[in-house]
């Protein structure tokens, strides 16, 4: 390149480092304006070594001579590096954080670091992470210590990390010896401390990266706001920064080299090569002192197996929707995790991350392409998770203690279901039967292999306005993990998975849809009913057998699924028509319906009472922003979570005398739909399976180990409600009022059993199945009592028919 015939001048002054260039034939130097640009850390950018021996002078090198940053200093400016090196004392600061680790105390006046350091030293644990919090409330160090750390902390991990070298104890237990890095190192270091030669080669020194089993992370404040990634600027390279937003893809998990090691064919040395980016150039000549005076140029071989290698993996952070301004699209940033970070995220997942936020050139192809420009990344620190999984989750004692109060509650169920959008005026039931989507049953898995889902699905249908959407937001929002998506944005490929080159391995790799993301959780999927029918079929894989089979691009493979479907759709003509059938208004072909647990028909009827109630509340709440009094306080996202996650341990079963009550009831319905002229479901085998799936979900609320009797007929209560809005109108054509169609269930009853006596809770059930109140059978009750149609038992209200 032309411009390397020219020195670069690199002028030291206090505090200040420039970098000027001039070129010839031009008559005068030409310099730009003044740019302040934080670059690399001064470790990455010239050894300690070499800044330490700048002068007050000038100092001509050429370009050559530069680091392989070179490329980001522009030779026609004038670049002004902020490098206070000669007011640091890095030693000092060693001391400083050996005192730190040594005396901080926690709350309970432990020495929590010490106590670290020899779990470390027994192996227990591999990673030292130091807190913000504990350093700032530490009272014995110097004043501006914590700032140091924070805005140059790629430089402090290795002087925490050398601390830390110096602190580690002995192993108090016996330990699970590595053996082959046991042997290394032994022989290492009996070499290194015969052959100890002051003048030989810095190659050949033994790095402390190499004998250390521990890596050190810096966790930011959990006090300071995470930033948003659009808030990340240039002025916080270096630093140590916090932020939040949803992972949209993971690397696989690959060794990185952090130490090579070399062994010279000629003189035998072990050389040392300490790497510290994603590429780096392999020695090729032998550097020891034998080889230089014999002149001979020894063949260098890499030591695989006596190199140090670390896990690392590569992610993208996404922006969550709510930070994103008007007209702008989501901004993401590569995140670099290493060691015993790797593998703590999956895609779909909302954290908040600390790192140091640093940049890394191009290399090959893309840095001709390029030039001047580099690309960011984020050296991961610390992950925290926005919300845990159910199974990942560890209730701290005053959980605990609200949990057990909460289950002694005889009306738990009721106000965990009313707890759920309280903002939302009515749909009880609706709200039942989604608390019990969260909670689920547990997967059976037979003995020949088979699986019997335990997810519950479920299908909002209703007319327009009657906050399906709304309810789908918010359960996405309480579930742990949980993907919303939208019917006509997606294609079959965006819910199952696709086929996509690697960026990075150029390989083909498999991008999980929205269903593969939200495995062991819930897909809100809304306006189901405007998907294609091809993209439609695709997920009934999924919602059966909670698989994805993929044969494509030569991949063929079967990917887990295990998610709850929660749809929402708008009938055939956007409102249901009630001169049509509920098959021609449904619109979905019966091997969907079937799959689903519950298909809830919300239609919405002009009655004077409930509107003026659902407007009051309405008014109430958009004056407000709260609900109206519901009689209880409603319970927080994180404790609906907690309470859950509880009863997702639970694994009730199903005793024996309940068998033949629930072969009835499901006989029952099969019959009732046969002898109806335009039935409002299809009832198959797995409406059985359904029924058994909610009563245990029911039974786990109540952390019972078995499924009891009230459990069943809430099932088939809450199965018979979804349809309520339209038994109600079938009635009214009918012409039977209430009281008259209470007396034809209860006499159709008895006409069945072939017995007189009708109990009064069996009554109560019969009929709530079809949608009528207790007041209702109370009146019902009175009034054929005064025409002597039956007896009342005066304090059970059980019912005797009078013999005519």
């Amino acid at each position: 390149m032309g411009h390397q015939a020219h020195p670069a001048h690199i002028i030291s002054r206090p505090g200040l480092y420039y970098v000027t260039s001039s070129r010839r034939g031009r008559g005068r130097d030409r310099t730009a304006h003044l740019e302040r640009v934080l670059i690399f850390p001064p470790k990455l950018l010239y050894s300690s070594r070499q800044i330490d021996s700048f002068s007050s002078l000038s100092l001509s090198i050429f370009p050559s001579q530069l680091p392989s940053i070179t490329p980001l200093l522009s030779l026609s400016l004038l670049v002004l590096l902020t490098m206070e090196m000669e007011k640091l004392d890095f030693a000092a600061d060693r001391d400083r954080a050996k005192d730190f680790l040594t005396n901080f105390s926690d709350e309970n006046g432990q020495p929590k670091y010490l106590n670290l350091l020899q779990d470390v030293a027994n192996r227990k644990l591999r990673a030292v992470q130091i807190d913000l919090d504990d350093l700032s409330t530490y009272k014995g160090l110097e004043e501006g210590f914590w700032e140091r750390v924070v805005g140059n902390t790629r430089r402090y991990v290795g002087i925490f990390a050398e601390a830390v070298d110096e602190l580690m104890p002995e192993p108090t237990e016996a330990i699970l010896a590595d053996e082959d890095r046991d042997i290394l190192m032994t022989q290492r270091v009996d070499e290194t401390s015969d052959s100890a030669d002051p003048t030989a080669d810095p190659h050949q020194k033994m790095p402390s990266e190499i004998k250390r089993f521990f890596e050190v992370y810096i966790k930011a404040m959990t006090k300071n706001s995470p930033l948003t990634i659009r808030q990340v600027k240039a002025s916080n390279i270096g630093q140590l920064v916090k932020i939040s937003g949803i992972i949209t893809r993971c690397s696989d998990v690959k060794p990185l080299m952090q130490v090579a090691v070399y062994t010279c064919e000629e003189c035998g040395f072990e050389i040392y090569q300490e790497v510290t980016a994603r590429v780096f150039m392999p020695l090729l000549e032998c550097p020891s002192t034998r080889c230089r005076v014999n002149k001979v140029k020894g063949n260098l071989i890499l030591q695989q197996r006596a190199s140090k290698f670390l896990k690392f993996q590569e992610a993208k952070i996404q922006e969550l929707a709510e930070h994103v301004p008007k007209g702008h699209i989501p901004r993401s940033l590569t995140v670099h995790f290493r060691g015993e970070l790797t593998r703590k995220v999956t895609p779909g997942d909302v954290v908040e991350l600390s790192g140091i936020f640093l940049p890394i050139p191009y290399t090959g192809f893309r840095a001709m392409r390029a030039g001047l420009v580099a690309d960011t990344y984020l050296e991961a620190m610390s992950v925290t998770h926005y919300k845990k999984k159910y199974s990942e989750y560890e209730l701290k004692g005053d959980e605990q203690d609200q949990i057990e109060r909460l289950a002694e509650d005889g009306d738990i169920y009721n106000k965990l279901a009313r707890s759920l959008a309280p903002e939302i005026f009515g749909h009880e039931d609706v709200k039942k039967a989604l608390l019990l989507l969260l909670v689920g049953a547990p997967h059976r898995k037979l003995s020949d292999g088979m699986k019997i889902r335990g997810d519950l699905h479920i299908c909002l249908m209703g007319d327009p306005g009657v906050a399906k959407s709304q309810l789908l937001k918010h359960i996405i929002n309480v579930a742990p993990r949980g993907v919303y998506t939208t019917g006509r944005g997606s294609s079959g490929v965006g819910l199952t998975a696709a086929v996509q080159r690697d960026p990075i391995t150029n390989e083909m790799v498999l991008e999980g849809g929205a269903l593969v993301l939200s495995d062991m959780g819930i897909c809100a999927i809304d306006e189901f009913d405007k998907m294609d029918e091809s993209d439609r079929t695709s997920i009934h894989e999924v919602m059966e057998q909670q698989t994805v089979s993929i044969a494509k691009a030569g991949i063929t493979t079967s990917l887990n699924a295990r998610t709850a479907v929660l749809a929402a759709a708008n009938p055939a003509w956007g409102r249901y028509d009630m001169r049509r059938t509920p098959a021609e208004n449904i619109n979905l072909p019966p091997a969907l319906l079937s799959r689903f647990d519950l298909l809830w028909l919300i239609l919405d009827r002009a009655d004077m009472d409930t509107d003026l109630e659902m407007a009051r509340h309405v008014v109430h709440v958009h004056k407000t922003l709260e609900s109206p009094s519901l009689g209880f306080t409603p319970l927080e996202p994180s404790v609906l979570r907690a309470y859950i996650s509880a009863a997702r341990r639970v694994m009730p079963c199903i005793p024996r005398e309940l068998e033949e009550y629930i072969a009835t009831a499901y006989a029952s319905i099969r019959q009732d739909e046969a002898r109806s002229n335009a039935p409002h479901s299809y009832t198959t085998i797995r409406t059985l399976l359904s029924i058994l799936r909610i009563s245990i979900a029911l039974a786990r609320l109540r952390f019972s180990e078995t499924v009891a009797q009230s459990d069943v007929d809430e099932a088939l209560r809450l199965m018979q409600m979804s349809k309520y809005s339209l038994y109600s109108d079938d009635r009214q054509r009918a012409g039977l009022d209430a009281i008259s169609d209470i007396y034809s269930i209860l006499r159709d009853e008895a006409a069945r059993t072939n017995r007189l006596d009708v109990r009064y809770a069996h009554a109560l059930n019969l009929i709530s199945r079809k949608g009528y109140s207790e007041a209702q059978l109370k009146e019902c009750l009175e009034e054929y009592a005064s025409l002597n149609v039956w007896q009342i038992h005066p304090n059970t209200f059980d019912i005797r028919f009078i013999d005519p």
